[in-house]
């Protein structure tokens, strides 16, 4: 399974693999923790009706993964890898930035 990503990916090791799965590991989990301040900061909590408040975070979630898997990244040494990744994510969104 590795080696077929690594191909496709354009990885050459297998510490950078790891690497590359601990930033996405750290992204998901902080950005999950990071919603909830971000939310309780402009007035919504999880008080409220749950078909409000949950797409209200889903749509926080999203840009602050975006933003902390680049720094995540770069953090680990792995911003040209990353930042392939979003431009290629960004244009599957129907952005422009298709790698």
């Amino acid at each position: 399974m590795w080696e077929k990503l690594k191909v496709k990916w354009g990885i050459e090791s297998n510490f950078q693999m790891t690497i590359i799965f601990i930033v996405f590991a750290i992204t998901g989990s902080t950005s999950v923790k990071v919603a909830r301040p971000i939310l309780e900061f402009i007035g919504i909590n999880d008080a409220m009706s749950w078909f409000v408040y949950w797409p209200l975070r889903i749509l926080i979630v999203l840009p602050v993964y975006q933003l902390l898997l680049i720094c995540f990244g770069t953090l680990f040494g792995q911003f040209k890898f990353f930042w392939a990744f979003e431009k290629k994510m960004f244009g599957r969104f129907g952005g422009r930035g298709k790698a």
